[in-house]
Order: C-alpha cells, then structure tokens, then sequence
C-alpha cells in the first residue's frame, strides 16, 4: 500500500524541537524517514513542519541547522509575528528556508466527531458557508492548512468542511483557486511579499505561546537596557569609554567585523537572529548590573527603530547631538584619517555642496556627510513641538513614531565635553543604574 500514500515529512515521536539538541533531532527526524523507507512511501522532503510549530518560530537555530544541511527548502508557522489575529500572520526567510503564513481551520486532533466542534455542527456549518472559513479564503491569497489524521475517520470533518467551503467559494465568488506543492507556494509568496523576507525579530517571552515553545535554557534577559545609538562624530565612543568605567553597566563585546560596534539592527548581522545577539552581551556577575549597546550608525537608519523597537520595546534611547555643521566637518576629518579616496580628492566645501547631479560615489559620502545631522538644533523645541514636516527633524520623527519620549534620552555634545560629570549624573539616574557614582572623581 505504500505507493498509495506520500509520507508526511515530521518528527518520529511528536516531539517539539525546541526540547531537543541537535543530536537527538536529527536522529527522531531520520527515523521517520527511514520508516517511510521501509514501507515504500514517497516523501516531499523540502517541505517540513513540526509539532506545534516549535523551533520554526521563534527561531530555533539547531532546527534550521539541520534542515540546511538535509535541504529542506520551506515551512511554514502560524506563530510570526503572533498567532492572533489570524489575517496579520506573515512568512520571512532564515537562512535560505522560505517560511510562509499558516492558517487554521479549527479541526484538531481531538475534533473528530461533530459533537466536538465548538457548537456542534451548525456551528461548523456557519463557519463554512460565510463564517471564519469562509472568510480565510476570501482574504488570503496563499493558503496552507493544518488538519490531522483523525480529521479524516469518524465523521470526516475535514473532508465535509473543505469539500463543502470549497464549492461555497466556487458558487459565490469569482476567485479562481490553485493548488500549488508546498516549494511552488513558498517561491510565489516571497514574489509577491518581498517586503517579507527579512524576519523582525521579538523577544519569544514577551508572547506566552511564544514563550511555551522556547527552551528554558534559552534567556529572554540577556539583551540590554539601553542603547547609544549615535549619531557618528558626536561623542558617542568617548561616552562609551565613560560608562565602561562604571562596574554596574556591562557594554556589548566588541565584533571582529565592525571593531567596537554590533550593528544588529542595520547590518546582515541582523539576520543571524536573536541568539547571535544575545551572544554579543556578556554575561552579568551581579544582578544589578545592566547591559547596554553603542552602535553610532543606527540613529539615522530607516529600519533601525522599527526593529529595535520589535525586540526591545522598552529599552532607552540615548541620543548625541552637535551643531550639525561641526558633526559633519569632524566626520570628514574622520574620513581623512582613514585615507578615504572620496575625501583625499575632494574638499569639505566640494563634498557637501555636491548636486544631485554628482557621480555616486562624491553624492554616497555626500549623504554620509549630511543626512546624520537632520535635526533641530534648538533642542527645547524636539520633544515640545515636533513639526514632523520639517526635514531636519526626520531622523529623530523615526524615532518618536516607535518610542516613547520617556524613552529617550536627548545629550548636548559640547555639554558632554565642558562638563561630562553632570551629563553622566544624569544619564545613570535615566538608566536606573545603582550606585549613581560620581565620575569627578574618576575622571582627570
């Protein structure tokens, strides 16, 4: 009978990734594998899920290590972002694997008879003919449901409820249903959601279905408190040094790739995932000590917030702010220094009076020159007024759409430089560190 039958991709026993090395679930997934071997039956193997969406999301890496190296091409999860509400799932790519919304029908293992449908069968029936099921089909363009076997003994529900909703939406609508492999789904979904490729990150124990399938090994904690997001050339490495001098604040540890900053949020490191994040953090030795991160290149990205604000959305903002003028005289000088082609050819007039007319490359340092500096100078008025139409203003109106302004923490640089103990008085109390120490008498 197995040529009869396409064996379902899956773990062995049932088990949940999320509570297994990687060792023991290579070994349950082969097993399944061998047993539909031994009886003959085909398997779509670049298709995989697993029981209650464990390790697909959130991210389990050992998972998406072994379906790497077995080839296993997509998935897909009703947990990204959040399981509810229904029609704001969405799919993303992690490491090459396609994961694509799922959705639910309301038939699970245990609803086998129509007795055992929430509200019996007339319940079902308002749910196929212009309730719930219904709707799922009339909006949503790619479909993949989950039933189970005992779906298809005793009374049949899943076969009544499809057969049924499907005739229901051929009567009643124009839409034109396909039915696609699950490979040919995933590749047409990206082509059509390619604002969906990049995963946005949450934290798994701010969701409890999120929470139920992570390990309890894994931390939630190990992320920081606040944030020193730039912008370049306002201080924000000399402030660095400062608070590293506090035995109560942890920085991130240095990466090889951009020497003393991460850059999670606006780089490819990004898509390394929450883990490879974490791992950047060292871990505390006290339980008042509080993490924290200076990456200067995130203040005038576009994504940064967004994403920032996904994982972290009750972390503190610090931001640096100079005369923009002299923040963007310095980093040409910076430029100088590092021997860049652009600036060793070009004055500091050529480069921020270049048209749009320039080559690339003179309008790219241009705009490296200038853009970081797009904010009020008078700084009374960021926080009280905010006219989000005046340009200047737009790097810190992208912070404020996603923080609080609670959450941010304004620093005059020339103040920071006449006068840094007060400034970093005032930065620890922003940051609920204890003790408050007093740098005058730390600093020479």
């Amino acid at each position: 009978l197995g040529k009869d039958f396409v064996w379902f991709n899956h773990m062995f026993r049932h088990e949940q990734p999320h509570a297994m090395n990687y060792t023991s679930l290579k070994t349950s997934i082969q097993k399944n594998l061998q047993f539909a071997a031994t009886h003959g039956m085909e398997v779509i193997r670049e298709y995989m899920v697993t029981p209650h969406h464990s390790g697909i999301y959130p991210v389990i890496e050992s998972l998406y290590d072994y379906w790497t190296e077995s080839k296993v091409l997509c998935t897909s999860t009703d947990m990204y972002p959040r399981n509810l509400p229904q029609w704001a799932r969405r799919g993303f790519i992690h490491r090459g694997i396609m994961v694509i919304p799922r959705q639910t029908c309301r038939l699970f293992t245990r609803t086998i008879k129509y007795e055992n449908y929430p509200g019996g069968k007339a319940e079902l029936d308002r749910s196929i003919f212009g309730g719930y099921l219904f709707k799922v089909f009339l909006t949503t363009p790619f479909m993949i449901f989950m039933t189970h076997m005992s779906n298809y003994a005793n009374d049949r529900l899943a076969i009544y409820a499809f057969d049924n909703v499907l005739q229901f939406v051929s009567n009643w609508t124009n839409l034109r249903l396909l039915a696609l492999p699950p490979l040919e789904m995933a590749r047409r979904y990206f082509q059509m959601y390619t604002q969906e490729i990049n995963a946005v990150w949450t934290n798994p124990c701010d969701y409890d279905k999120h929470r139920e399938i992570w390990p309890m090994s894994k931390s939630c904690t190990k992320l920081p408190s606040f944030i020193i997001v730039g912008p370049q050339k306002t201080g924000t490495t000399a402030l660095l040094r400062f608070l590293q001098a506090h035995p109560m604040l942890l920085g991130s540890k240095p990466d090889p790739v951009h020497f003393e900053e991460i850059q999670f949020f606006l780089t490819k490191n990004y898509q390394n995932g929450l883990d490879w994040y974490q791992d950047h953090f060292p871990k505390p030795s006290h339980p008042r000590q509080i993490l924290f991160e200076k990456s200067a290149n995130y203040f005038d990205n576009e994504l940064t917030p967004k994403r920032m604000y996904a994982l972290l959305p009750q972390v503190k903002i610090v931001i640096l702010l100079c005369e923009p003028a002299k923040r963007a005289y310095s980093w040409y000088h910076n430029m100088l220094f590092h021997n860049d082609t652009v600036a060793m050819n070009y004055t500091f007039f050529e480069i921020v009076s270049a048209p749009d007319s320039s080559p690339k490359f003179l309008k790219d340092v241009r705009n490296r020159c200038l853009r970081p500096g797009m904010y009020a100078v008078h700084l009374s008025r960021w926080l009280q007024y905010f006219p989000k139409e005046q340009n200047r203003l737009v790097h810190l109106s992208r912070w404020l759409q996603y923080f609080p302004k609670e959450q941010i923490l304004l620093i005059d640089s020339d103040r920071l430089d006449n006068d840094p103990v007060t400034v970093l008085r005032d930065l620890q109390m922003f940051v609920d560190v204890e003790p408050v120490i007093d740098y005058s008498t730390i600093l020479e």
